[in-house]
């Protein structure tokens, strides 16, 4: 283990910031392509089952979070539920979501900031901010986690005035137009999209260890989070489609091709895109993605930093940083991974991949949730699920549902994850495992 430690600042507001500021894109772009899957009934179903999942795996989690606070999350519960075989399936998984869902996002950022600066290049715009917010990581969690705060909260606020413009103009009839155009294959073909809602509230999780009292501070932080982002995911997806159907959002006027920016479209029937209101719309909904894509970065450079301090990664990966006591290293790798992801210019692609990796990262939770409660009845728990064992069984049954239609209606892209996996157990197995010792666990 490292001899330095993780500097522990955060607040249960901060805790709040961050689990709504992971997801929070989520509501500016990414769910729209579901309806283009499913339309409203079918994305509408698809996230209905979704948010069950979200909520009751939430609390599940909590609970093992309150009881192991640890940097690494899902790994640490599944190395000490299940042992390092599954807890190294289980960090992979993790790494996985957290390392392809913010290339996802940078591009959004990079197609938002095209709107305003047509003469740049997207893509110089998504790399830069790759680089100036994984900067600001690394500088310090209290000043990363407080930054979120402060975005997170403006972000809120611009869903709130795009929620009030668009309302009076909805229309109950415009939810009913071509309600379900692929029949009910297109309620399993959205599902991605609807987990792309809530994708990466579990990374509350992943700074418990620098969180202050985590036992109790851990449960604020989840329970609002979660209770916030419902509300916003429902007033998000009915205002937005009730201007003029799923199609208005989907498609710009007069194209095919789907577009990674709904609430805009939306806006576009509504108000002039010169108007002073559209151009402040979207200048502020860019903090949305700020928001989930600096706070996936600080989850994600602490999961691939358990992973490296325990010696399933590169030891160099597990170290802190002295002066900022952060984990600088992991931090960098994750974004030059990330930045060769984005480079591909698949952003449905890579959003689907990283909810393969959320919906492996679930399952394996949800298993060493019940083999923790057999194995280990006497650790202290300062928080319980409640409806025990319904919530949690509730959540790893619509998890590996999901993840089984998931694979058959993206066959290629469930290749692509489950070879990663794969492949990186091997490397498990032939180089790591003979060399751990139990005190790892």
């Amino acid at each position: 283990m490292s001899e330095v430690q993780l500097n522990k600042a955060l607040t249960p507001l901060m805790l709040w910031g961050l689990g709504v500021g992971y997801v929070i894109s989520g509501m500016y772009f990414g769910w729209n392509l579901g309806l283009e899957k499913g339309g409203t009934y079918g994305l509408a179903i698809a996230t209905f089952f979704i948010i069950i999942m979200y909520c009751t795996f939430t609390f599940s989690y909590t609970e093992m979070a309150c009881a192991i606070p640890k940097a690494g999350g899902a790994f640490e519960y599944a190395n000490r539920g299940l042992g390092r075989h599954l807890g190294f399936v289980a960090g992979i998984a993790q790494n996985i979501e957290f390392v392809f869902a913010p290339p996802a996002i940078a591009a959004a950022i990079g197609a938002y900031l095209n709107l305003l600066y047509p003469s740049v290049d997207l893509l110089v715009f998504a790399i830069g901010a790759y680089i100036i917010f994984t900067s600001i990581n690394i500088l310090g969690v209290k000043f990363a986690a407080s930054f979120e705060l402060v975005i997170t909260v403006l972000a809120i606020i611009e869903l709130l005035i795009f929620a009030g413009v668009a309302l009076p103009e909805f229309d109950i009839t415009h939810l009913q137009i071509n309600p379900m155009p692929n029949g009910f294959a297109g309620i399993f073909a959205a599902i991605p999209f609807a987990i792309w809602f809530f994708l990466a509230i579990e990374g509350v999780a992943n700074v418990a260890e620098e969180t202050i009292n985590p036992q109790r501070n851990v449960l604020l932080g989840f329970g609002s989070a979660i209770v916030t982002l419902v509300l916003l995911c429902v007033l998000t997806f009915v205002s937005a489609v009730g201007v003029a159907g799923w199609e208005a959002i989907v498609y710009p006027q007069g194209s095919n091709i789907a577009s990674d920016s709904p609430l805009p479209l939306a806006l576009s029937r509504i108000i002039a895109e010169g108007h002073v209101l559209y151009k402040l719309l979207i200048g502020i909904g860019l903090l949305g993605l700020v928001a989930s894509f600096h706070g996936i970065i600080l989850a994600g450079g602490r999961a691939t930093f358990e992973f490296g301090r325990v010696g399933y990664a590169p030891q160099l990966l597990g170290k802190v940083n002295t002066k900022f006591r952060t984990p600088a290293n992991a931090l960098i790798a994750n974004m030059l991974v990330g930045i060769v992801a984005l480079i591909t210019g698949k952003t449905g692609d890579i959003i689907t991949i990283a909810c393969f990796g959320a919906l492996g990262l679930y399952i394996v939770s949800m298993i060493s949730f019940f083999a923790l409660r057999k194995k280990e009845p006497e650790m202290e728990r300062p928080f319980r699920v409640p409806l025990y064992p319904l919530f949690p069984l509730t959540a790893l049954v619509i998890a590996v549902i999901a993840l089984i239609a998931m694979s058959y209606n993206y066959p290629v892209l469930a290749l692509i994850f489950f070879g990663i996996v794969g492949l990186s157990y091997v490397y498990f197995l032939v180089f790591l495992n003979k060399k751990m010792s139990y005190s790892a666990l």
